[in-house]
């Protein structure tokens, strides 16, 4: 199938192919959920919950078009290495030039929407917005990229966890909560165990690469049982929060439970390669399934 997508002309699927749809409930689930967690705290203004879920998918699809700028340029997403979905530099399906200006306009966007918030709320946030942007590029892109250093999960589990859910609730109340961190705990694991699949997928060409990530360290099977203990962790935290914050409805996500039965299940069976690209998809319906839940519930307990 990886074959057939490099040897098709490229069209403008490609731009929708690598901004990487799957990975996008990483930014949508957090600024969900932080803002329910200002519900009943104070008056939830509704642009201000938009212009965050811009600068939350902007950043997002910006990381993933830099990713693949920065990999593609470095060679160390070439069509032979390469397992998961087609990279645009690597197979060459796009000059790099051009990924890296898609790149730069989906940080442009973040940092307008980023702006009027900033208008809004205050200055503190120009602090924020540079750091997320920052962590964008230098994830993969620098000279000392902190992706091939083993901290993209640590990064990931900062800034898709923690800072865009308190984040989005900081934006409504103008304050940091309680709440809002301790719902950023669950949100930040399974946008950890997205990062986490996708790497375990990678490891035999990040390794032939020189790309030191965290499942490269660590090997494929203590990489599986992070997954697990992620996901394990994401659901566990649900009723901590639902207790600790007096919103007992948010219980409900664990609802979502059931859904992460096949994507464990293939991770603890060892697949591998191209077995896993289903596993990533699983894992965002997941984190869709149970942040939608757990934004529901905190919403109905405000």
């Amino acid at each position: 199938m990886t074959d057939r997508l490099e040897d098709a002309p490229p069209s403008w699927r490609d731009w929708i192919d690598g901004a990487r749809p799957r990975t996008l409930p990483a930014a949508v689930v957090p600024v969900l959920v932080g803002t329910a967690c200002a519900a009943g705290r104070t008056d939830v203004v509704a642009w201000r919950a938009l212009a965050a879920g811009v600068v939350a998918l902007a950043l997002q699809v910006g990381t993933n078009y830099a990713n693949d700028y920065s990999d593609g340029v470095r060679g160390t997403d070439s069509g032979e290495r390469r397992v998961g979905p087609v990279r645009l530099v690597g197979s060459g399906r796009r000059p790099p030039g051009a990924v890296k200006r898609a790149a730069l306009a989906a940080f442009g966007v973040a940092a307008a929407a980023g702006l009027a918030l900033v208008a809004a709320v205050g200055v503190e946030l120009l602090v924020v917005g540079a750091a997320a942007l920052a962590a964008g590029w230098f994830y993969t892109g620098g000279p000392h990229p902190y992706g091939y250093l083993g901290l993209g999960e640590v990064f990931v589990f900062a800034f898709f966890g923690v800072v865009a859910t308190a984040g989005s609730a900081y934006v409504q109340e103008e304050a940091l909560s309680g709440l809002a961190l301790g719902a950023s705990v669950p949100v930040g694991l399974l946008a950890t165990a997205l990062l986490v699949v996708n790497n375990l997928r990678d490891i035999p060409g990040d390794t032939a690469s020189g790309k030191r990530t965290l499942a490269v360290r660590m090997g494929d099977r203590r990489t599986r049982a992070l997954y697990v203990a992620l996901v394990v962790g994401a659901l566990a935290a649900v009723p901590l929060v639902a207790v600790l914050g007096d919103r007992p409805w948010a219980a409900v996500a664990l609802a979502a439970a059931p859904v992460a039965a096949r994507p464990v299940a293939a991770v603890r069976s060892g697949a591998a390669g191209p077995d896993l690209i289903p596993v990533l998809g699983a894992t965002g319906r997941l984190q869709l399934a149970l942040g939608g839940l757990f934004a529901a519930g905190l919403w109905l307990s405000a």
